[in-house]
């Protein structure tokens, strides 16, 4: 079984920064696809971005140019640096891992709030 364990949240004023990372414990699979969604309140869960084992990365615009992910196959890690944050990026952030013709596993979530 493969657990993702999310970390990096919290609380950054407007402007501010903060980067998740996600790591892959239990039976480490070759992970194909990999990256982030969020959901805020009453909303429904986004893509965010992801990147693919070669590198190729996609980001939704709202987030270009202030998002940049990252992955190290190796460690099974995939992150996300967050920059020039706004409030309407508030939201439970969750990453994601899909094995190859195989599940995607699913992070537990972490919070970020963007708020002065």
């Amino acid at each position: 079984q493969v657990q993702l364990v999310e970390s990096g949240g919290g609380l950054v004023q407007p402007g501010g920064s903060l980067r998740l990372s996600c790591a892959a414990s239990g039976i480490i699979f070759s992970f194909n696809l990999m990256g982030w969604y969020r959901q805020a309140p009453g909303k429904q869960r986004e893509l965010v971005a992801d990147i693919t084992s070669g590198g190729s990365t996609t980001y939704r615009t709202f987030v270009k140019g202030r998002f940049t992910i990252s992955r190290d196959n190796a460690k099974s890690t995939v992150s996300l640096q967050m920059d020039n944050l706004k409030p309407e990026d508030s939201a439970v952030y969750y990453c994601f891992a899909d094995v190859s013709f195989g599940p995607r596993y699913w992070g537990q979530g972490t919070q970020v709030t963007v708020s002065s």
